[in-house]
């Protein structure tokens, strides 16, 4: 959701507040000697380094700045290698990440918004990753297998949404709208890599880029819920939503996928809760939040299990934590489900919110140390 993340200031000082009370400050274990130090503030954005060998290297991001920021390495092409969203005023994170030979540009966002403060920086050597440990690879290739079975199921069910839409049935495309976005909300890491598919598809109105188009599920979500009227253009985005949707399903298979970016992906996937879900500017309309938080804690638990015989090897007390951490957040999640969907989000109350909030930030500090208990 990379232009749809970029929330509103009301939404930022939302989040900033919440973690401010739940303590998740996440602590940074990235040593000067092996991490290249980026420091941001509300205008700047500092790399200690702009040519370093290939492999794999350690970002140790401080962010000293008044505004919540995000850091992002992109390779040519705006492709997102590696992503950090929501890191709070006055707090540091690590972000590890496996990187070939070539060009690169690392970018702050501060404010989470707009194309970032960038600086370029060069990779060097031959690009050879060192040899995975076999479960790795094993991991990578399960974690491919099920990433495509999700894109593949996905798209029957945006057809149930996107006809609906066309034939005029504003019920019948309530009804299908949160089904449609379960496959794509727990695979997300995976489609923002591609950079262009969610800024077509998941962008919330106030998301969008000076002359963009809003198009996507969040424009049908208005008509739906908003508007209660489904317009001759909204037909026409419908049948859009469906082909870039397809598009989507048939590029999953080519996305680069390492241990480090799957373990990168399921913090981002929680830092997608926390921007999104648990304020409710994800689904502002339809209030069917809840079902986008039980994706993306869903698609955060894939990766983990598969990566977790190395992270429980290399860090048997992380695992244990995230364990019980994942078992709490679906506990908590259940209370909210009703058959096989969830309570509408605008009947969940502050307290119900907080607590939310808090189960999030409990799982959220652990999983940002899986990525490096993988690449020991």
């Amino acid at each position: 959701m990379s232009a749809a993340r970029l929330s509103v200031v009301t939404a930022v000082a939302v989040v900033a507040a919440l973690a401010a009370v739940s303590g998740c400050s996440e602590k940074t274990d990235a040593k000067a000697s092996d991490a290249i130090q980026v420091t941001a503030t509300d205008d700047s954005c500092k790399v200690s380094k702009t040519s370093f060998p290939a492999g794999h290297v350690k970002f140790a991001f401080e962010n000293k700045g008044s505004k919540v920021n995000e850091l992002y390495v992109y390779a040519p092409g705006d492709k997102i290698v590696t992503e950090r969203e929501n890191i709070g005023p006055g707090t540091k994170a690590d972000i590890s990440a496996e990187l070939k030979a070539g060009d690169y540009e690392v970018t702050c966002k501060p404010g989470m918004k707009g194309d970032g403060l960038r600086t370029k920086v060069s990779v060097t050597g031959a690009g050879a990753p060192k040899k995975n440990d076999p479960r790795l690879d094993t991991a990578v290739a399960e974690y491919r297998k099920w990433a495509q079975s999700e894109a593949d199921a996905t798209i029957p069910k945006v057809k149930v949404f996107t006809d609906a839409v066309i034939k005029g049935d504003i019920e019948g495309a309530k009804a299908a709208f949160a089904p449609s976005r379960t496959g794509w909300e727990s695979t997300e890491p995976i489609a923002e890599s591609f950079g262009d598919i969610d800024p077509k598809t998941d962008t919330r109105e106030d998301g969008l880029e000076p002359g963009q188009k809003w198009t996507g599920w969040h424009k049908l979500e208005k008509s739906l819920w908003a508007t209660k009227a489904i317009s001759a253009d909204d037909k026409v985005l419908a049948a859009q939503l469906l082909t870039d949707l397809t598009g989507w399903q048939k590029r999953v298979g080519t996305a680069e996928i390492t241990p480090t970016s799957m373990a990168n992906g399921a913090k981002e996937l929680l830092d997608e809760v926390a921007t999104g879900k648990i304020t409710g500017e994800e689904d502002r309309y339809s209030h069917t939040d809840l079902s986008d938080f039980k994706s993306n804690v869903d698609g955060a638990q894939k990766a983990y299990e598969l990566l977790k015989p190395v992270a429980s090897q290399n860090n048997p007390e992380l695992a244990k934590e995230l364990d019980k951490q994942f078992a709490a957040i679906n506990t908590l999640l259940a209370k909210y489900r009703t058959g096989d969907t969830f309570v509408s989000y605008d009947t969940v109350n502050a307290a119900q919110r907080k607590e939310l909030s808090d189960g999030v930030n409990a799982l959220a500090e652990p999983l940002s140390k899986l990525a490096a208990a993988v690449a020991k």
